[in-house]
């Protein structure tokens, strides 16, 4: 086998991309396509009374405007497909703000753009209700969702007795979190062009799980599976919102109408209103604990917001509180609260959320136990997971403690809030543990076809989002064959290849991995099989067992000198060798873990926050790559950033309406707010993984990390402020 893998292998795509090569979907050019723009309602709920759209047909270029009234009746997908439960322009109901009133269809996008504004629309508006607060009142949990190949997770939940032991608790702490709506914003905005040929069509999507949009399309049109064709070949961000969404089946759906090809592409703000956003949440936590900070009881009530036609997804579990901790007695409830607002969704990192408020409610016990918060945490560790009580197979957080806490410098900290100071500047250090589950996704299938020249092409349906699967991939193909990077080529983002689910819940290394390393492993027997039964090989009639495949050679591994390239085994053999696998039902559950790090500088007078240090220490599993890992955990501690200090989503609870729908106004980090990031990784492999000992990560180093910037916040000026995000305002204001 190479030892390509757990090398900081540049991107494969990379020279593609930093010279315009690859080809994003809003770049896809059909000619002859319509471009389409979006007419969005301006309530927030009622029914659409009047819709005028004759000045805007008679417009220059418009070839339609598409409506409730001509848009064909289309089918609403499943729920494991299409989150949101309604299709627009199908009837004359408005369940949000920014829903589709209208499609408009022209020439250029410029006229397109004109004669939407051309389009008048009246309504008969109901009472709407948009503050979350006012709705706590009318809470409820909602059944567990119910997805085909993914385990469920339940929304309550409860272990020994909770209440019991809360009474009887030394320690209690008893506190409440909130965090606003936020809002994806990917540097590519949703894109979406179809091409029709008789009762097929080709759709070019920015699309996190081409597999999905396929299925989606194929239900809402009422078509065969097999009559519809994905292709996502690059990706800029998806984060949860590039999953099936209303306007790709729309734009389908319009261009089989008009007979002619439709491109469309979100605006900035149109995506506010789209493709989904954050929740809004509360979280109250009750912890108890013996004096020697051992804990006794947990209780996670949190809330979130749904729309009144999603009332029963929650994109956010509270998985950390379930499995992080050992806790005999737990109680857990996830709760929705029906709000006249757009569709929530999967957002990067779903369980931040639930472990923002879990970590801090940990380090405000740690100052009610005067122990160190590193301590409180190694002294509630469980080596078996609560949920099963079963042993994690691999797990080495303790060890993540360890190096984070002697890198960071840990132990040169003063415990006592506010006593850090440069000046009239406060310094704080707060840390957490970061974790989150990964897998229990449909697993994946995959193909690999072995050259006459000796080179590979690997092929699965799956989707690079920025993560580097291209290259994290081509590194394991290459690996188990066996053969030099540059001669395997690795194939995604299109359903005519093999099947591959959604990237997404950190379940690319654990379904797609698996895929490749089982496909490769058997196209390398295979391959070896050729060489020890060709007369012509100097491995002939040897012990297959007994032959490694590395750099392009295979050799026998007790006497390297006999050997055999592979390019002349395949030569040879005079006809490429494919080789596929099927996918399983399911990728198989994974849990990751780290302790992350963080240094703040408050400004008292000003209220202003500066993350000056931020360090992880993790157990991924084994390494594939240490420098697309590394860029995982940068971009994971960069959404900390703006999750704890800037990002929130303005509502005007008039009008249901989102009001920062652009990045002027939605504030997220720039690099001058992003310190130098250092990331440790434990790098040992899990034996339970098949993708080569590698655990799915990407959505780890986020969690924690929100918390650990907040507790260092706390340690810098003694202010506990648990309403995120930590703006200049709350931190001046709680110093008054």
């Amino acid at each position: 086998m190479s030892r390509i893998v757990g090398r900081p292998v540049p991107r494969v795509e990379g020279h593609a991309k930093v010279t315009g090569a690859a080809e994003f979907t809003a770049d896809v050019h059909v000619p002859g396509a319509l471009h389409g723009v979006m007419v969005l309602s301006t309530v927030a709920r009622g029914r659409i009374t009047r819709l005028e759209t004759r000045q805007a047909e008679r417009s220059a270029g418009v070839a339609a405007v598409m409506t409730h009234r001509n848009m064909p009746r289309l089918t609403v997908p499943e729920p494991h497909l299409l989150v949101k439960r309604f299709l627009p322009l199908q009837d004359t109901e408005i369940h949000h703000s920014g829903q589709p009133v209208a499609l408009v269809l022209a020439e250029t996008l410029e006229q397109a753009q004109h004669a939407a504004t051309l389009v008048r629309v009246s309504y008969d508006t109901q009472p709407v209700r948009t503050v979350f607060e006012d709705a706590m009142d009318d809470a409820w949990i909602p059944p567990p969702e119910e997805e085909p190949g993914e385990t469920p997770v339940p929304n309550e939940l409860t272990r020994g007795d909770p209440e019991g032991a809360l009474a009887r608790a030394d320690l209690r702490v008893d506190v409440t979190y909130t965090t606003p709506i936020h809002h994806h914003n990917p540097i590519e905005p949703s894109a979406t062009t179809a091409v029709w040929r008789g009762r097929k069509v080709t759709v070019y999507d920015a699309s996190q799980g081409v597999t999905a949009a396929q299925e989606s399309i194929a239900q809402a049109l009422d078509l065969p599976v097999g009559h519809v064709r994905v292709i996502s070949r690059y990706l800029g961000g998806g984060f949860g919102c590039k999953t099936p969404w209303p306007h790709t089946v729309l734009t389908a759906a319009a261009a089989r109408e008009v007979d002619r090809p439709v491109k469309l592409v979100l605006s900035r703000s149109d995506s506010y209103s789209l493709h989904g956003h954050r929740s809004q949440a509360h979280q109250r936590l009750r912890l108890g604990a013996r004096r020697d900070g051992t804990l006794t009881a947990i209780d996670h009530v949190t809330t979130q917001q749904v729309s009144r036609t999603e009332d029963e997804f929650l994109p956010s579990a509270s998985v950390p509180t379930r499995r992080l901790y050992a806790c005999d007695n737990l109680s857990l409830a996830q709760r929705a609260v029906r709000l006249d607002l757009p569709t929530p969704a999967w957002m990067r990192s779903p369980e931040v959320m639930p472990a923002h408020g879990l970590e801090c409610a940990l380090d405000e016990l740690a100052y009610a136990a005067d122990m160190d918060p590193i301590e409180l945490r190694l002294r509630n560790h469980t080596a078996t997971d609560p949920e099963t009580g079963e042993p994690f197979p691999s797990k080495h957080l303790k060890e993540c403690y360890r190096r984070g806490a002697t890198a960071f410098g840990w132990s040169e900290r003063n415990p006592r809030p506010g006593s850090m100071r440069d000046g009239r500047i406060r310094i704080g250090w707060g840390m957490a543990t970061a974790a989150h589950s990964a897998g229990g996704m449909p697993g994946a299938a995959a193909r690999v076809t072995l050259s006459t020249e000796g080179t590979a092409q690997v092929q699965v349906a799956t989707q690079d989002i920025g993560t580097g699967t291209y290259t994290v991939m081509s590194q394991m193909a290459a690996h188990v064959l066996g053969l030099p990077l540059d001669d395997v080529d690795f194939v995604l983002g299109d359903t005519n290849l093999p099947y591959a689910s959604l990237s997404a819940s950190s379940a690319t290394v654990p379904a797609v991995g698996s895929a490749v390393n089982r496909t490769c492993t058997k196209a390398r027997q295979k391959l070896i099989g050729l060489a020890v039964a060709d007369p012509r090989s100097p491995l002939h009639d040897l012990p297959a067992d007994g032959i490694t495949a590395e750099e392009g050679t295979l050799y026998q591994t007790s006497r390297p000198e006999r050997r055999d390239s592979i390019r002349a085994v395949l030569t040879r053999h005079g006809r490429p060798l494919d080789v596929a696998t099927e996918a399983p039902e399911e990728s198989g559950e994974q849990y990751s873990t780290g302790a992350v790090f963080a240094e703040v500088r408050v400004d008292p007078l000003l209220g202003q926050v500066r993350v000056t240090r931020m360090l992880g220490a993790f157990d991924p599993g084994r390494v594939l790559n240490r420098r697309t890992i590394r860029s995982q955990v940068i971009g994971g501690f960069i959404w900390a950033v703006g999750f704890t200090l800037t990002e929130h989503t303005l509502l005007d609870t008039r009008y249901g309406r989102f009001v920062n729908r652009n990045l002027s106004g939605y504030l997220i980090p720039v690099n001058a707010d992003i310190p130098d990031i250092q990331a440790l990784f434990i790098d040992q492999p899990d034996p339970t993984s098949q993708a080569l000992g590698a655990r799915g990560f990407g959505e780890t180093p986020m969690c924690g990390m929100t918390a650990a910037i907040a507790n260092a916040v706390h340690h810098a000026t003694g202010r506990r402020i648990r309403d995120l995000p930590l703006t200049q305002d709350k931190l001046i204001a709680s110093a008054s």
